[in-house]
């Protein structure tokens, strides 16, 4: 029997489809749905428009009286983002007494989608980047662009679960790395608008190879950042 979490976020997904969100994809990576993966895209008319990067999200039974664990896998050097760990940090996912639950999936990525171009700059998590964006915003910019050729990648317990792409999903045939993406290019985050009205969405099997094809993106970063 689902939990009331369960609902909820089927829910959110259910919003986040219908919200088309430019730059922004989620999908459940667990058949409970308390782990999602996502790519973000930097907002439009910044320098930060043309990367992207991975998330992985981590819900509870609590959800939406308690807030998930967000992560980036492709680490940016931003003063909100633990460098080490890849933590996002944002006040209301942090702190729970400023956690609201009208706040759903799509409001989060929203939020850290806008974060990338808006840090917050008071109380730092990535002091290094605080301080070079403070001092010399130019310079910053171009450590930010030349770390993303060669990003820092999360090694940690929160990837064991996405090790074994056929844990959660079934796959009748294997998928080479080329045709996942040549097929995936052409309805991923650089189409993000779009795809979701695709009447390929409608077709269940094609779901199925989407989140399978979504599970190798996040076990083979490094492949996909190189493509």
């Amino acid at each position: 029997m689902h939990c009331r979490a369960y609902f909820l976020l089927e829910r959110d997904f259910q919003e986040l489809k219908e919200n088309n969100l430019k730059g922004i994809t989620a999908f459940p990576v667990s058949e409970d749905l308390m782990e999602w993966g996502a790519d973000i895209q930097g907002l439009q008319n910044t320098f930060w428009q043309e990367l992207y990067f991975q998330l992985i999200i981590n819900f509870t039974s609590e959800y939406n009286f308690a807030p998930p664990v967000v992560k980036f896998l492709t680490i940016p050097f931003h003063p909100n983002v633990d460098q080490n760990t890849g933590r996002a940090c944002i006040d209301f996912l942090d702190d729970p007494a400023k956690w609201n639950t009208s706040y759903t999936l799509s409001s989060i990525l929203l939020t850290l989608q806008v974060m990338l171009s808006n840090p917050v700059l008071e109380n730092p998590v990535n002091l290094e980047a605080a301080q070079m964006l403070i001092k010399d915003e130019s310079l910053y910019k171009q450590i930010v662009l030349r770390l993303f050729s060669q990003p820092s990648q999360l090694r940690d317990d929160s990837r064991e679960s996405l090790k074994d792409p056929d844990k959660f999903i079934r796959s009748t045939k294997a998928i080479s790395f080329n045709d996942y993406y040549r097929t995936w290019s052409g309805i991923a985050t650089s189409k993000a608008t779009g795809y979701y009205r695709n009447p390929l969405f409608e077709d269940p099997h094609f779901i199925e190879e989407y989140y399978k094809w979504k599970k190798l993106e996040l076990k083979h970063p490094r492949e996909w950042n190189l493509k």
